[in-house]
């Protein structure tokens, strides 16, 4: 690991969010939170039996409302993360996650300048591959560029590392990657989601995040203590809350409960 380490401040929360193009990067502002209306009724109705809880009966709660879903293949994700990602200043583009670049949905492929569908929870972290279940989730699936993919390939998150080519505030080094900041929060909320949806009690092995840059090809997913760290600074913005909208009005018809709640993920973990 690179000895290098980056701090950033963010505000936790702000009451709405705007998102920036510049020179084809999009930047989303800090946290815009659901008003009170949207989080009274979703606490009311889909959270209501994880309410008051905390530790393993609050995952355990979580893990069995969230398991209620529509399942996707593989070739539908396409067209999804074309919904989900959608660029809100250019309905014809995505925004891809580690680049920010926004970029035509149809310049989707494996070529190079292409951009693909990146597993966030590495498929080879489990050995899922991309069957239906945790290989198809969109909650952890992304739009990104060929190259800058294939550059993060299966590593664990961590802190360090040297810059991305093409991809402006990533870095890494032999066993971690760092996202930009914009979505550190995003990357982390997308870890513990999978850790909670898959339990290993539907045929995939049980999802599990650690404090390791080593895991290989265990079903884990570290650095946990840095993921944490991440989702408190970086809270979840409009375009991530939008798109856990169309998650769950369009598509899979279940949410990350971290971007409902985020403080969730301390009173797991």
């Amino acid at each position: 690991m690179s000895g290098r380490r980056r701090f950033y401040a963010r505000p936790l929360f702000t009451a709405a969010a705007s998102i920036a193009v510049l020179s084809g990067v999009v930047s989303a502002a800090p946290a815009a939170t659901p008003t009170t209306a949207q989080a009274v009724s979703l606490d009311d109705t889909y959270y209501q039996d994880a309410l008051g809880k905390s530790g393993a009966a609050l995952k355990s709660s979580l893990h069995t409302i969230i398991s209620d879903q529509t399942t996707l293949s593989y070739s539908q994700v396409w067209d999804a993360l074309k919904a989900t990602d959608e660029d809100p200043a250019n309905s014809s583009h995505v925004i891809l996650l580690y680049t920010g670049r926004s970029q035509s949905k149809s310049e989707n492929g494996g070529d190079a300048g292409d951009w693909n569908r990146e597993h966030v929870w590495a498929k080879s972290h489990g050995d899922f591959g991309t069957a239906t279940g945790p290989g198809t989730d969109i909650h952890h699936l992304r739009p990104e560029d060929v190259q800058v993919n294939s550059t993060r390939g299966n590593k664990d998150f961590d802190n360090g590392g040297s810059a991305v080519p093409g991809a402006p505030g990533n870095y890494t080094d032999g066993d971690s990657f760092e996202p930009r900041d914009a979505v550190k929060g995003d990357v982390a909320r997308m870890i513990l989601y999978m850790a909670v949806r898959y339990e290993g009690d539907d045929a995939f092995a049980d999802l599990e995040p650690n404090d390791s840059v080593s895991n290989g090809s265990a079903p884990n997913i570290g650095r946990l203590s840095v993921l944490k760290q991440w989702s408190q600074e970086d809270p979840p913005d409009s375009f991530e809350q939008n798109r856990n909208e169309v998650i769950f009005d369009r598509y899979q018809h279940n949410r990350n409960p971290f971007i409902d709640h985020p403080e969730w993920v301390e009173a797991i973990w």
